[in-house]
């Protein structure tokens, strides 16, 4: 039976370790059991360089020393592989156990439940119960859309993507090529600010309007990456966050929280809608009209026209 990958590298680990000196890869292989199953030399080869970036990536630090008669060997020296202690107050534990529930995608609440394991096993203290404030509310960023993963990754290895994008005011896709900077939730929904190549401007784009699957492309990013990307303050500005103009508006009961936390003034007008002033700016018909047969516009009228025509763009498609 083959043994385990994870056996077999931390059988590895602990030869780099534990030998003191550089070690080739004829006593590595003479030393761990499951190369000595290999009976081809490249098969060996193959799985003992798989083998080795894997604990690279995991951070153990691989050093590679060419001896006087110019054989190569490998050695983890242990002063260059261990971390000073870990300390935490208990405001900065409780910070850490509430930061891991708030990840609900699989992938990541799974990184985040092995960094709680691991600082308790190195023995910090981290209590389970809520911490104090807590309450009966628990935060939690919803992150269901299927582009997040993928530009989630782009964005941390520098990586241009390609994708289908819908505007809310248009009745199909278009392909835009972007270089990707940050992702930041706003008001329930996620965002990806970048550098837009066809356009050679900044863009921010809302992820549940991204169509079909994001693809990374080889290649350096062309713009410069801003020190901060400021994602929240710019969908602020296209959705009318801070306009100084009031629009009035119907909406229906019960329905549109959003806009209600909004509003200025709000009045009830019978059984089935509600009058409300919102503040008015560019972008805030894109929004309006998500609510489609909830929301009438009633002034001013170029954000009525403006409404009335991205719902026409929708349905005509």
């Amino acid at each position: 039976m083959a043994i385990a990958k994870a056996e077999r590298l931390m059988n590895l680990a602990l030869c780099l370790l534990g030998s003191g000196r550089p070690l080739s890869k004829r006593d590595l292989r003479t030393s761990i059991e499951a190369y000595l199953e290999v009976t081809s030399e490249d098969a060996f080869n193959r799985m003992f360089e798989r083998d080795k970036d894997d604990l690279r990536e995991l951070g153990m630090v691989i050093e590679t020393v060419e001896s006087v008669e110019g054989d190569i060997g490998y050695v983890a020296r242990r002063d260059r592989n261990q971390l000073p202690p870990v300390t935490l107050d208990a405001e900065e534990a409780a910070a850490l156990v509430l930061a891991a529930r708030v990840w609900q995608q699989a992938r990541l609440a799974g990184a985040a439940s092995g960094a709680l394991q691991k600082l308790r096993a190195a023995g910090m203290p981290l209590a389970e119960e809520e911490p104090e404030g807590y309450g009966a509310l628990e935060p939690r960023v919803p992150a269901g859309e299927a582009a997040f993963e993928p530009l989630m990754i782009a964005c941390r290895d520098r990586r241009p993507v390609t994708f289908a994008y819908r505007k809310s005011n248009a009745a199909k896709p278009e392909s835009r090529q972007v270089e990707p900077w940050a992702l930041e939730c706003w008001r329930g929904h996620w965002y990806l600010a970048g550098f837009d190549r066809d356009r050679g401007a900044v863009r921010v784009f809302r992820l549940s309007r991204i169509v079909g699957r994001v693809k990374s492309r080889l290649g350096t990013f062309t713009a410069e990456v801003p020190g901060q990307v400021a994602v929240r303050e710019s969908v602020a500005r296209w959705a009318g966050e801070h306009a100084t103009a009031q629009a009035r508006i119907r909406l229906r009961v019960g329905a549109g929280y959003p806009l209600r936390a909004r509003a200025t003034e709000a009045t009830p007008l019978n059984e089935e809608w509600d009058e409300l002033e919102i503040p008015y700016g560019h972008g805030l018909g894109a929004w309006l009209a998500e609510f489609g047969p909830d929301v009438i516009v009633l002034e001013p009228a170029e954000l009525r026209a403006d409404v009335v025509d991205r719902l026409r763009a929708v349905a005509k498609g």
